[in-house]
């Protein structure tokens, strides 16, 4: 028999719960994390199959991903925050690639074109410009910059510029967070015109927005 003396002495039962629903959560959060990314993949694959002719929908997004509708909706509330999830994931993917080509240079000035060669890569490759555009047309713009840098939505530019501030700061910079926003936003923008026209960056382009980038800061 349980003898119950004081209230106060007895375990909250919201902290029960919480306990009961935070270790079920942690349980389930590899398979949750597998789904997510199942979603993400058959998203982005959906959309580059269906190209700029029609836009894809959940039922197909789910079929690719052979989960159901359920767990579709239980990580996204739309197909727009599914969009917004491939291009946040793709940030994060094209941040750890400059990364990884930057840390091949010794100099701010090698770091600068790696990171300005990487951007404009994806208008090189054929598929990544492909995928690019696709989930584009499915976030309705046609703008890259104003789809990666649009308030209500995940942005490019900001987590990209954060690798120049070292650089632009070892160049010489007197505000190298400012300077490198605004070649970020340069070269993206430049990214967009490539990717929107179907064109690719030649070498001259691109040694000459490497250029600008540096001599950008230089200047200043």
């Amino acid at each position: 028999m349980i003898l119950v003396a004081e209230k106060s002495i007895l375990p909250d039962p919201t902290d029960v719960a919480q306990r009961i629903a935070q270790r079920t959560l942690a349980a389930r959060a590899p398979d949750y994390s597998t789904e997510v990314r199942r979603l993400l993949d058959a998203g982005r694959e959906v959309m580059r199959r269906n190209g700029t002719t029609g836009k894809a929908r959940v039922a197909d997004i789910v079929a690719a991903s052979g989960l159901s509708n359920d767990a579709f909706y239980r990580h996204f509330s739309s197909k727009d925050a599914l969009v917004a999830a491939i291009l946040e994931d793709g940030t994060a993917r094209l941040q750890s690639y400059l990364v990884h080509q930057m840390e091949k240079e010794a100099t701010p000035e090698g770091q600068v074109r790696r990171w300005v060669e990487g951007v404009l890569a994806q208008a090189t490759d054929e598929d990544a410009a492909a995928t690019t555009l696709a989930v584009l047309w499915n976030a309705g713009s046609w703008n890259v910059a104003s789809s990666l840098e649009r308030p209500a939505g995940p942005s490019a530019n900001a987590p990209l510029a954060t690798l120049l501030w070292e650089p632009f700061r070892a160049l010489g910079s007197a505000d190298p967070e400012l300077d490198a926003s605004l070649v970020g936003h340069a070269i993206v923008g430049k990214l967009s015109d490539y990717l929107w026209q179907g064109t690719r960056p030649s070498r001259a382009e691109r040694a000459q927005l490497v250029a600008f980038s540096v001599r950008s800061v230089s200047a200043g």
